[in-house]
């Protein structure tokens, strides 16, 4: 009986609201309807705040950069200070994403939540992400912005903050603000060079990897060969 009872309270509902999902099986839980549901609170005069929810995620989905006040204000029955609630929500995520807190990396998958922004960004950007022994995340660094074949960044210039973290390994990420997930003839040439000036410098390259917005690609997996250490599978 009291197992039944056990089980009567910790079986799944699936019908469950976004809020009660949350606390049950954890925020991953949600797609992302929901979770701009649960940050919308409510709906409009015209809609429920699902159908407000499912408007916003389709107009973000498609968006390449971060929206503006005006923009967002310009989905149907989505408001001033709704608009503003989740532009400040955008605006909060890229900014603790970038925060010191440490992150165990054992797959390129934990590094994107770092580096997420990238793939809004209209210029190419390049960073070096510093790890220490233990493969966190000691900070990450944006070297240069522009195209990276037209501002191609040098061996000194792209390890010396990591030196300054006292890296044991860095991973450099750069994005396609294209959209293209190949990397270029421009994207390989850089990646030797600096997987060779890692070996030299004690310093490995872990990967390289290149963020669009349909997802990523890891050189390290494509290319292992290239790299000192195929840490990634």
């Amino acid at each position: 009986m009291i197992q039944n009872q056990v089980a009567l309270y910790t079986k799944p509902d699936f019908n469950l609201m976004p809020r009660e999902k949350l606390e049950f099986s954890g925020v991953s839980s949600l797609s992302n309807e929901e979770l701009l549901a649960l940050i919308l609170g409510s709906g409009s005069h015209e809609c429920s705040v699902f159908e407000l929810a499912r408007r916003l995620s389709e107009f973000l989905s498609t968006e390449t950069s971060v929206p503006t006040l005006a923009r967002l204000k310009s989905i149907r029955g989505l408001g001033k200070v709704k608009a503003a609630q989740i532009l400040a929500c955008l605006e909060l995520s890229g900014r603790f994403i970038l925060s010191d807190k440490a992150i165990p990396v054992a797959v390129p998958e934990d590094v994107l939540s770092r580096v997420a922004y990238m793939k809004y960004e209209s210029q190419e950007h390049l960073v070096v992400i510093s790890l220490n022994s233990a493969n966190y995340i000691i900070r990450v660094h944006e070297l240069t912005t522009g195209l990276v074949n037209q501002t191609p960044v040098h061996p000194r210039e792209a390890f010396a903050l990591a030196i300054e973290d006292r890296a044991v390994s860095v991973i450099f990420v750069h994005n396609h603000p294209s959209g293209s997930l190949e990397p270029s003839p421009e994207d390989m040439s850089i990646t030797r060079v600096l997987c060779a000036s890692g070996k030299i410098l004690q310093i490995p390259v872990l990967d390289h990897i290149i963020i669009g917005k349909s997802g990523f690609t890891s050189l390290c997996r494509l290319y292992p060969e290239i790299f000192e250490q195929a840490f990634f599978k």
